[in-house]
């Protein structure tokens, strides 16, 4: 049986008054979830709330392809929750980004929607196993620009697609083998804003678990953390 040990952390950062950012771990369910609320203060933080108790409330009972139908139900019944309550506030636009990860039977799944990622550490490298919903991807899958050098672009806030927002949730969804030793990072763009690709592969390959969010968490602020923060480390061993 594949054992599995994690760490989670989020921060309001230094620039908020509000965490719109909301994470979960369901570890019955070997289910990880990180959401970053859009909308204002409140709509922001009501938003990523609605994901992750959606999912929560995902039973620890059920057969992994059952799970796997479960959270596509659980983010579907947070998209109509979310328009609902942009419908009572007049219309705002209020929405989240969505990334959540499981582990079943030695594979992987992870959906999302917008621009909260997921990494693997596998053999000391690192890759990003998802592709961002948002208007500069494109530039980068074009090999126009890096990653990293999207997170500086002027609009590389601008997501198109998020749960909440639009008739039809859209997800996407990515699947694979684990491995002994494989180590992977869930996070918002709060920390992917603030600390590069290397500086995610350095602290990967040197904090245990224990300390390996706080160390995310650190570089980002010391980046200047003028957004809200999520990371979950899950280590595979």
């Amino acid at each position: 049986m594949t054992q599995i040990k994690f760490s989670a952390i989020t921060h309001v950062g230094l620039k908020r008054k509000v965490n719109e950012d909301s994470i979960l771990a369901l570890p019955d369910q070997n289910i990880w979830v990180v959401a970053d609320g859009m909308g204002g203060h409140a709509g922001g933080e009501f938003a990523s709330q609605a994901v992750i108790e959606s999912v929560a409330s995902i039973e620890a009972s059920l057969s992994p392809v059952e799970l796997l139908i479960a959270q596509r139900k659980s983010l579907n019944r947070a998209h109509e929750l979310i328009k609902q309550e942009s419908f009572a506030r007049g219309g705002v636009t209020i929405g989240s980004t969505v990334v959540t990860f499981a582990i079943a039977q030695g594979h992987f799944v992870a959906f999302w929607a917008g621009d909260s990622r997921v990494y693997r550490l596998q053999n000391g490298s690192i890759e990003m196993l998802t592709v961002d919903h948002s208007i500069v991807a494109a530039s980068v899958l074009a090999g126009e620009m890096s990653w990293d050098e999207a997170e500086n672009h002027p609009q590389s806030n601008a997501i198109t697609r998020a749960v909440g927002v639009g008739d039809e949730l859209k997800l996407d969804k990515i699947r694979g083998q684990v491995q002994s030793g494989d180590r992977f990072l869930l996070c918002s763009d709060g920390l992917t804003k603030y600390a590069t690709t290397d500086v995610l592969q350095k602290i990967l390959n040197r904090e245990p678990i224990d300390s390996v969010a706080g160390a995310l968490e650190q570089s980002a602020l010391d980046g200047g953390g003028a957004d809200n923060i999520s990371i979950i480390v899950i280590d595979v061993l």
